[in-house]
């Protein structure tokens, strides 16, 4: 019988002078050795848009991120009732940012 490996257990901590960034808009990319994900909000009746933040990840831990997404999704979801993307009670056109019906 094989033992599970145990976890450790860190200290995480948050920078008191840290500040939240609002993103509604996302950019994918990706080469053999990283996925970059950059992050703007996007305003309306604007032109363009800036990015405000890049992740750059391994593909090991963007899977990891992934995985840990779903999961919160799943318990929000849980606690909250379902997500819609598509379907009743979306508006016609996206107010802004993610559109759900352009998803690849």
């Amino acid at each position: 019988m094989s033992e599970k490996p145990k976890t450790k257990q860190f200290k995480v901590e948050v920078s008191p002078d840290l500040q939240p960034v609002y993103v509604n808009f996302a950019i994918v990319n990706h080469n053999y050795n990283e996925i970059v994900l950059d992050f703007a909000h996007l305003m309306p009746n604007m032109p363009a848009v800036r990015i405000q933040t890049r992740l750059v990840l391994t593909p090991y831990h963007a899977k990891l991120l992934l995985r840990a997404l779903q999961t919160g999704l799943a318990n929000y979801e849980k606690r909250f009732g379902e997500i819609k993307l598509q379907g009743a009670q979306l508006p016609e056109k996206p107010m802004m940012g993610f559109d759900p019906h352009n998803l690849h």
